[in-house]
């Protein structure tokens, strides 16, 4: 990645000025603070003067000693005598780290802001800095400049009195500016004529001997931080071990932090992600960033992302572990503080996180509400199971049958959706007027409605896989039949239910992947069915069952993926069509209650299987 900062005095696009060279940044932002080390390590200067106010020096230099462990200076607003300012040095910051690799470089450093305490108001959005990895950071900061900011007469008299600041410094040293790139602009122009000391005019001064210093609670600091703290540490580590932070890529740290709450919530809650959930997770954070403006999501947008696509418990991980620093502690020799987001923001969002997890203590109940059931010897379920026949459990054909019937509508009401024509109103509505085309082309000054056409042949057989099952997780597989003229006929592959007895003679098990196919009383065992033999794997000998026994044109077939091609051709052959739809596109909570499955060893199990199927 290139510096930047290497050209001769005067050359055209350079931000060097005789002995002196400017380093604008977008303050807070990791990619800053790697280039500002960098650059300091690769040409080390006499002079570090950072766009920081003089009054808090002291304070800075005392947090940049603790780090990394993070601290948060405390002050009063100089225009609000009952309110405090928090402002957090955390180590991926450009400033704090321009100050940090300064001293181990020997320079001096000088705080060239004004001292004020009502900094005047400029524009802080910045184009996503993690850019800067693929473009580097010239091109970034030329692409800011292209479009500066408005400047106002406060903006000009502060960059005239940092200038003031930085044309008294040692005129034969070699001199790094660090300063936003909101002011670069104008403390460029400043620095061209002699500035005389700034006045002590009608702008509040800061009180610099009313800072305190507090310690951030360690789990508050992802509300407080420019930065998640995971990155952070990333950043902190990379840094200690190499001295060069660059290796700390943004986009791998998400993946990291993805993985590392995954752990976290098979732990917690026996579960897994599945490899379809992390696509999805990876298609929503990006647009979720897009519709920011930005080309990564922020913290907010990764547990928005993890609560939506899975449930909240894993949202709660995501956010938990973004959360981890191991280098702040809860007791030092300052006072430990809890922090929140609206005490150091102006603006905040809030996400509510509904965690549903075991309690440990028992929880209150009525009186008379019986106790599960359990073992009184172990194995003494699993000794009761005879092998003479397997059954279902009513009420769960019901909820499965239910759930059938619904992604067939739901797979016919797309097909509907492709087969949608849009064109001007003349003579009829047809289906409604299509609000969207309509205002998307209203300089026309036309109606457009929408026209759907009829959709040939119903919809049969219904095929759910939850997991192609590659590693052979799922190896009890079965056909059984209806038993009424509403129940379908299913063959499926699971867990083998008998492992995990949850009352006599009946065990529990979970779907790898259904097919379901009316009427019923048709299917032979589609497992040994040798027309089936050259299907390589599980879903593909159902999805060859399902064609094969759907007395409907259409079959719909939920996977984390679509099928290979050639059940493409296969389906024109029995003039069958295949309806995919993403399993990421169906409620997870649903998924997870369909997917239980209670098998009985005998129908006389139904009587009692009420007792202990909750």
């Amino acid at each position: 990645m290139s510096r930047g900062f290497d050209l001769p005095a005067g050359e055209a696009g350079s931000l060097r000025r005789g002995r002196i060279a400017y380093f604008p940044v977008a303050p807070g932002r990791l990619e800053f603070a790697a280039e500002v080390r960098r650059r300091i390590l690769a040409e080390p200067p006499r002079i570090v003067a950072v766009e920081l106010p003089g009054a808090l020096e002291p304070a800075y230099r005392r947090a940049v000693e603790r780090l990394p462990e993070m601290t948060a200076l405390v002050y009063e607003d100089g225009q609000n005598e009952d309110q405090a300012v928090y402002v957090v040095v955390e180590p991926a910051d450009p400033f704090t780290e321009a100050i940090r690799s300064g001293l181990e470089a020997g320079a001096e450093v000088v705080f060239i802001e004004p001292d004020v305490a009502d900094r005047p108001h400029v524009a802080e959005h910045y184009p996503d800095p993690y850019a800067v990895r693929r473009i580097g950071i010239e091109k970034y900061i030329e692409a800011y400049r292209v479009y500066p900011a408005a400047r106002s007469e406060e903006i000009a008299e502060h960059a005239s009195a940092m200038a003031w600041k930085l044309q008294g410094a040692d005129p034969e040293a070699a001199i790094l500016v660090v300063v936003s790139l909101n002011l670069l602009d104008a403390l460029l122009d400043a620095m061209e004529r002699p500035q005389e000391e700034p006045r002590s005019s009608r702008r509040v001064p800061l009180k610099p001997y009313n800072v305190h210093y507090v310690n951030p609670h360690p789990r508050c600091l992802a509300e407080i931080t420019v930065e998640y703290p995971y990155l952070q540490a990333r950043y902190e580590e990379y840094r200690g071990a190499m001295g060069d932070p660059l290796p700390v890529d943004r986009q791998r740290a998400q993946l990291s932090l993805f993985r590392d709450a995954e752990e976290s919530y098979r732990k917690n809650t026996g579960e897994k992600i599945e490899h379809w959930q992390r696509r999805m997770m990876a298609r929503y954070t990006r647009n979720l960033a897009h519709l920011s403006g930005d080309l990564m999501a922020g913290l907010f947008d990764l547990t928005v992302a993890a609560r939506a696509v899975v449930d909240d418990n894993y949202g709660w991980e995501v956010w938990d572990t973004a959360n981890r620093y191991p280098a702040q502690r809860e007791r030092c020799e300052l006072e430990t503080v809890s922090l929140s987001g609206e005490e150091v923001w102006i603006h905040s969002r809030k996400l509510r996180l509904r965690r549903r997890l075991p309690r440990p203590k028992q929880r209150l109940r009525p009186a008379n509400l019986k106790s599960r059931k359990k073992e009184q010897t172990p194995g003494e379920w699993a000794r009761e199971v005879n092998g003479n026949a397997i059954c279902s459990y009513p009420p769960e054909d019901l909820v499965v049958e239910d759930y059938g019937r619904f992604l067939q509508s739901k797979a016919k009401s797309l097909l509907s959706e492709e087969r949608v024509r849009v064109e001007p109103f003349t003579t009829s509505l047809f289906d409604g007027v299509d609000l969207r085309e309509t205002i998307r082309n209203w300089h026309e000054k036309k109606i457009f409605v929408r026209r759907f056409d009829r959709v040939a042949g119903d919809v049969g057989a219904v095929v759910v896989i939850f997991d192609e099952d590659r590693a052979n997780r799922y190896p009890y597989h079965t056909t059984w039949l209806g038993e009424n003229q509403n129940e379908s006929d299913m063959a499926y592959y699971a867990t083998q239910p008998f492992d995990h007895m949850v009352g006599p003679g009946i065990g529990r098990a979970e779907y790898g992947g259904f097919l379901m196919t009316l009427p019923p009383r048709r299917m032979v065992d589609v497992w040994s069915d040798p027309d089936y033999s050259f299907a390589e794997t599980k879903p593909e000998r159902l999805l060859l069952a399902a064609l094969d026994y759907s007395v409907q044109r259409h079959v719909v077939y939920v996977a984390a993926r679509p099928p290979r091609s050639i059940f493409r051709s296969i389906a024109v052959q029995l003039r069958r069509s295949i309806l995919y739809v993403p399993i990421g596109q169906l409620s997870p909570a649903r998924l997870k209650r369909v997917r239980v499955v209670h098998v009985l060893d005998s129908y006389d199990r139904r009587l009692v299987a009420k007792d202990y199927i909750w």
